[in-house]
């Protein structure tokens, strides 16, 4: 297991325990919606005193809940117009070759997300180029030439219907109602 992997095991360890509530649910759903809201702000719309609310953050970040607040740019507006996915298929699936394969994946800046899967392809890919020239040179020069891919098989976008970094906070709802019914 590669340290990344690791790492996400730790993460989601640490934040088995102490089943959220709806006060932490709702502060989550207003990080996700605007990280820069002001404490202030999140503490009034949650009903918290400023001090409770910092407990609360800190809490939810030492259990591993909030890993790290970003800022999501406009791939657009940054030369990265062109996004695309790209199926990986290995010719084998020996141990050094998951490896290396994960160790180079996790260097390259156009890689975004690299997810690996069960079923016909190895690994699904998302990947920004600023053109089909920069494209062609991260599949031919950086993905193929990795020891042990076999096949590539990209799929442009042609429009993105949605996008979003926001998790689907559903169990808001079951949380206000064990706590109601805890009372």
């Amino acid at each position: 297991m590669d340290s990344k992997s690791n790492h996400q095991s730790t993460e989601s360890q640490r934040s088995v325990g102490r089943p959220l509530d709806a006060t932490d649910y709702a502060i989550l759903e207003l990080l996700q919606e605007d990280s820069n809201r002001t404490d202030a702000d999140i503490a009034r719309r949650v009903e918290l005193s400023a001090s409770g609310l910092k407990k609360r953050l800190r809490k939810l970040e030492s259990r591993g809940v909030i890993q790290r607040q970003v800022t999501l740019l406009d791939r657009n507006a940054v030369n990265l117009g062109l996004l695309c996915f790209v199926q990986v298929f290995l010719s084998h699936h020996q141990a050094d070759a998951v490896r290396h394969f994960s160790k180079v994946i996790s260097e390259l800046p156009e890689v975004l997300e690299c997810h690996f899967l069960t079923g016909e392809h190895d690994y699904l890919l998302k990947i920004v180029a600023r053109d089909y020239r920069h494209l062609e040179h991260i599949l031919a020069d950086e993905l193929a030439s990795i020891p042990g891919v076999d096949r590539l098989l990209t799929s442009i976008v042609l429009n993105e219907i949605k996008r979003t970094t926001a998790l689907p906070l559903e169990s808001r709802t079951a949380a206000a109602k064990e706590e109601h019914e805890r009372r």
